[in-house]
């Protein structure tokens, strides 16, 4: 289901797919925690990516095992590039990590304050939640950014 779609690998159709989402996520979700007025207009799209990041991120991840798996059974990969896919497969699996737990959080936030009047929660939990939702964003963004370098690397790189 992962491996290929009419002989090309998934992994090279969907992965663009979560390095938009990841961080059109952690933006969203950061103007969200830290811009109450905008939280009406926003609170859709964040909802929306809370969901398709974690889930693109998923199909990269899992199409990059099947990918990785058909090369190793085929003695395509050397072991320098067998470790430049495995860090690469680790920084997949933390960015899938993060962008999950951001999209969890994300709905809460935004289903939290959904229903409230002035789209905010009391002082400290909504300092909280916009506090946490930064930090996943930071890390979401790190792990997509070296998710996708080391790809790159792994394709276009020597080892």
């Amino acid at each position: 289901m992962f491996d290929q779609i009419n002989g090309l690998p998934v992994h090279a159709l969907v992965l663009h797919a979560a390095v938009i989402f990841v961080p059109l996520l952690a933006v969203g979700a950061v103007v969200y925690g830290l811009v109450p007025r905008w939280r009406p207009k926003i609170g859709w799209a964040v909802v929306l990516l809370a969901i398709a990041a974690p889930v693109t991120s998923l199909v990269a991840r899992q199409s990059g095992v099947a990918l990785f798996d058909r090369l190793k059974a085929q003695n395509s990969v050397s072991p320098a590039g067998q470790r430049i896919i495995e860090d690469h497969m680790g920084y997949g699996t933390l960015t899938l990590v993060f962008s999950l737990i951001l999209g969890i959080v994300s709905l809460i936030m935004v289903f939290a304050t959904l229903r409230r009047p002035d789209h905010r929660l009391p002082r400290m939990a909504d300092l909280g939640l916009a506090a946490v939702m930064v930090v996943l964003a930071a890390l979401s963004g790190y792990y997509v950014f070296q998710t996708g370098d080391s790809g790159a690397t792994a394709v276009w790189g020597t080892y």
